[in-house]
């Protein structure tokens, strides 16, 4: 009865848990010790530290080299108790004996007392080396009748991920072993928000509520019933897919709470995925935490999941739209899907996240489709910019720009950021043209209500992307264009650097295509595959391995098109050399031509400035005889410029004449004006015209 009621003073806390197991292993290492020396004062003389733990223990009436009284005794602590005990779970969730336990903690001895250190350095004779060895802790824990469990339980230990070995290049009989931290720090009760650089833990009280979650209904109904499946084993597995920053975390530890559990975020597993894999799933049996791991496979990519140690409860992975997850853990899963939320959702995340009046909270919403963790991360932005105006409440300039810092930390890398401005009035095209871009634009206003107004057979096909080809000749409007439409929608323009996007390497093209689609959707801005013919070639017979790969590509880019949940504008000066899948897929296509007389008199009206003193005469007959596309018009008017500038004054008649002679110079074509002197060029008004560059 004595040892059931030896430590019934002490708190039922997870610190105090893990003393009765250190001073179990410290009784057992007494033992070890004294039996090493003539008599038990030679080894306390040798190393009288130990003196004040047999003090300690004698107080207490613990018998000698007694594990099954340390079980007893700790057993009877553990009944008075239903709370969480990190060492109770992990004892049973990788069905731990006591001695491979007592072996753990006389792994750690060091880290509670250095002077173990000490005591373990003169007993193997091993300078330097302050931990146990193998060779050590075999022979001390070993039975007379003992077959290899002492291995046994130092592999199960290592398997786990609690110890590794400090000194792999000595023999395996002198391996000294030390515990991984951020367990030994759990075992000890200790909580870090932090445990290691890629791990992090939220405990339950600042995970979300379920209720709190604004999800679409047929969502809400799956967490209605996934954490009793969680609980009951009837699931495993958690699975939550979406953009970045689009809630799956917040989601995953909303489940985790209401199954009463912390949530354990997994991310950056790399080469030593397996080793972070046990690592992270003991731990999060210690901390009584849900593991998720955050993936992200590339298209056609499948991320693998290693074991997780001894988890205790289910596990959670989250990834994005592409690619697919597989491993021992995932037999049995429920997997949900996010979206973008919609404009009433994205208002009530506004609503939570900024001081917004309600009239602007339902602009932003609708102005700018983000995910729900980007407008938590704009709204703390736009906070700031507000407070530097002396604003309290946040207006809708103060969200556009701390929209635009978000996108520029995100997509400068991958794509250029284009400047917009002005409206269509700034475009001198043909009337068809016209009436196309105005189509362009409604299509791209009205994209995430298309669906309200169309019958069910179309309803669940329509999705909010819209893609348009812009193609026709070089010069003839067909980026200002694109730059025009995304200033009339208010949005940004990011132009996509096909260099820096296509790579030799297999498979890297597409990881960057995919990469940038992905943010794109995610931040709301018009992407522009400017000159975009290498990636919308026709796809080609296979010949070599080289046309294999180049064909993958063109698949590949033809699937996310079509998925593609934001606004992409293509540009091509060969539309009939383009892959007519790629026809197929656009929702609008644009066709420019080179300007009539009236279009390239209208140009030359938008480009030159106000004040300019340019003979009408001259400036009707260039816009009638020399056949320029648009951007020759521009070419020319900023050579024009740069000469009167020269000279101190305004643009003149010989400025622009100068200009027009030197583009056609540069397209070793003859121009067709009249010289200033009274005589004409040779060529006629059928002259070839110069193309832009």
């Amino acid at each position: 009865m004595h040892d059931t009621i030896a430590f019934d003073e002490l708190p039922r806390t997870a610190s105090h848990h893990f003393r009765l197991y250190y001073f179990a292993s410290v009784s057992h290492v007494i033992g070890q010790v004294t039996a090493a020396f003539p008599s038990p004062e030679a080894a306390f003389s040798e190393f009288p530290f130990l003196i004040g733990y047999q003090d300690e223990l004698s107080r207490r009436g613990v018998p000698d080299r007694d594990r099954h009284w340390w079980r007893r005794a700790i057993d009877a602590w553990e009944r008075t108790t239903a709370a969480h005990l990190p060492l109770r779970a992990l004892r049973e969730a990788a069905a731990l004996d006591d001695r491979t336990l007592s072996l753990l903690f006389c792994v750690g001895l060091t880290e509670e007392d250095g002077r173990f250190g000490l005591l373990f350095e003169a007993l193997q004779s091993t300078p330097g080396v302050h931990r146990p060895t193998l060779g050590l802790l075999n022979a001390w824990w070993r039975e007379p009748t003992d077959a290899g469990e002492v291995r046994s339980a130092l592999r199960r230990l290592s398997d786990l991920g609690f110890t590794r070995v400090v000194n792999q290049d000595a023999p395996r009989v002198e391996w000294a072993l030390e515990p991984t931290g951020p367990l030994w720090d759990a075992m000890r009760g200790e909580i870090h928000e932090a445990p290691s650089a890629w791990m992090r833990y939220h405990p339950p009280s600042e995970l979300v509520p379920i209720d709190d979650l604004v999800v679409p209904p047929a969502v809400r109904e799956t967490l209605a019933r996934a954490p009793v499946l969680l609980e009951s084993g009837e699931a495993r597995a958690l699975i939550v897919r979406g953009p970045q920053h689009g809630g799956r975390r917040t989601l995953v530890g909303a489940v985790a709470r209401q199954l009463g559990r912390g949530l354990l975020e997994v991310t950056q597993l790399g080469l030593d995925a397996g080793e972070r894999g046990r690592t992270a799933g003991t731990l999060s049996t210690l901390l009584h935490a849900i593991p998720a791991l955050v993936v992200d496979p590339g298209p056609g990519e499948t991320a693998e999941i290693p074991a997780l140690g001894s988890t205790d409860g289910p596990v959670a992975v989250v990834l994005g739209r592409l690619g697919g997850v597989t491993g021992p853990s995932l037999e049995q899963t429920i997997t949900i899907n996010l979206e973008t939320p919609d404009p009433e959702a994205r208002r009530q995340h506004w609503e939570t996240s900024a001081a917004l009046s309600d009239v602007d909270r339902l602009a932003v919403a609708t102005r700018f489709r983000m995910t729900s963790g980007n407008i938590r991360r704009t709204a703390r932005m736009a906070r700031a910019f507000a407070s530097l105006a002396g604003r309290d409440v946040i207006e809708v300039d103060d969200v556009q720009q701390a929209s635009r810092a978000l996108r520029r930390q995100a997509l400068d890398t991958l794509a250029v950021r284009l400047e917009t401005g002005g409206d269509w009035s700034h475009l001198a095209v043909g009337a068809e043209t016209q009436r196309e871009l105005l189509d362009l634009e409604r299509r791209c206003r009205y994209r995430e209500r298309m669906h309200l107004v169309v019958g069910p057979a179309l309803q669940h096909q329509i999705q909010p992307g819209v893609r348009a080809l812009l193609q026709g000749p070089s010069g003839t409007g067909k980026t200002l264009a694109a730059r025009l439409l995304a200033s009339v929608l208010k949005m940004d323009i990011y132009r996509v650097d096909l260099a820096s996007v296509v790579n030799k390497y297999i498979g890297e093209t597409e990881k960057n295509l995919g990469r940038i689609f992905s943010l794109a959707e995610e931040l709301d801005v018009v992407l522009l595959l400017d000159e975009g013919d290498a990636l919308l070639a026709r796809r080609t017979s296979v010949h070599t391995s080289n046309d294999r790969y180049a064909n993958l590509e063109t698949n590949y880019l033809l699937q996310r098109i079509e998925s593609f949940e934001g606004i992409l504008l293509l540009t091509t000066n060969a539309g009939d050399h383009i892959d007519g899948a790629f026809q197929r897929r656009m929702d609008v296509v644009v066709d420019f031509r080179a300007p009539e007389a009236a279009e390239r008199w209208a140009i030359w009206q938008l480009h030159l400035p106000a004040a300019h003193g340019v003979d009408p005469q001259l400036l009707r007959e260039v816009a009638a005889r020399c056949l320029f596309s648009g951007g020759q018009i521009r070419n020319a008017t900023l050579h024009a410029a740069m000469l009167a500038l020269d000279e101190g004054g305004p643009i003149r008649t010989e400025h622009l004449e100068s200009s027009v002679q030197r583009e056609y110079r540069r397209a070793g074509a003859v121009c067709p004006l009249r010289r200033s002197n009274g005589t004409s060029a040779t060529a006629g008004p059928g002259a070839p015209a110069a193309h832009a560059r």
